[in-house]
This record gives structure tokens, sequence and C-alpha cells, in this order.
């Protein structure tokens, strides 16, 4: 199982590193989403979540760590205030440039200056 979940998480780097370095705006944004999917599915593998554990000392002989799921909270918001915001820029950017390239000029274009 825990091979499974870090190739998942190897998985959504992977493309998210991917979509991130290509030259349009919405697969830059995809990849930043990836990206945050897969440092989510970290911080839960690096907090050793035990399962039916709870999260409250004294409740039983070995409660689990509530450090990693405020973290990934936390990361959730980070993230979807972080979307929200690069697909404003994104919109912003192709109504003034009239392209949605990431450098404004689209490379596929015949273009003299």
């Amino acid at each position: 199982m825990e091979a499974l979940y870090a190739i998942a998480v190897g998985v959504l780097t992977t493309c998210g590193l991917y979509l991130v370095l290509r030259g349009r705006t919405f697969p830059v944004i995809m990849g930043l989403t990836l990206l945050s999917h897969g440092v989510n599915l970290f911080l839960f593998a690096s907090g050793r979540l035990a399962l039916a554990a709870p999260a409250v000392i004294g409740e039983s002989a070995r409660p689990t760590d509530p450090l990693p799921q405020a973290l990934v909270l936390t990361a959730i918001v980070i993230s979807f205030a972080m979307t929200a915001f690069v697909v404003v820029l994104a919109l912003r950017a192709a109504v003034e440039l009239r392209s949605d390239h990431v450098d404004g000029v689209d490379p596929e274009e015949d273009w003299r200056p």
C-alpha cells in the first residue's frame, strides 16, 4: 500500500511539474493544482496517520498526530486562494495581450518586428 501511495504522489508531482512548464496559461494553472494535491498527499504521508486512533491525548494509548491534518487543511485553503488568483491573473493577461501564451507572444505565429 505504501508503494501505491508513493507512486500516486510521484505521478501527481511529475504531471504537475510537466504542466507547469507548458507554454499556455491553462496547463500552468492545472499543473499548480496537481502539484498542490501532491504536496497534500505528501504531508499526509509524513504524519504516519493511524486508522481509528483519536487525535486527543488521553483517549487512547497511541493517539495520532493532528499536525499533518492541520497542515493539509491550511494547504487546501492556500491552494484554493492561489488558484483563484492565478485564474484571474491569466484572464486579465489574456484580455490585455490577446494571447493566452505565458510570454504573451505565440511562438507558432508568424511574428516579425
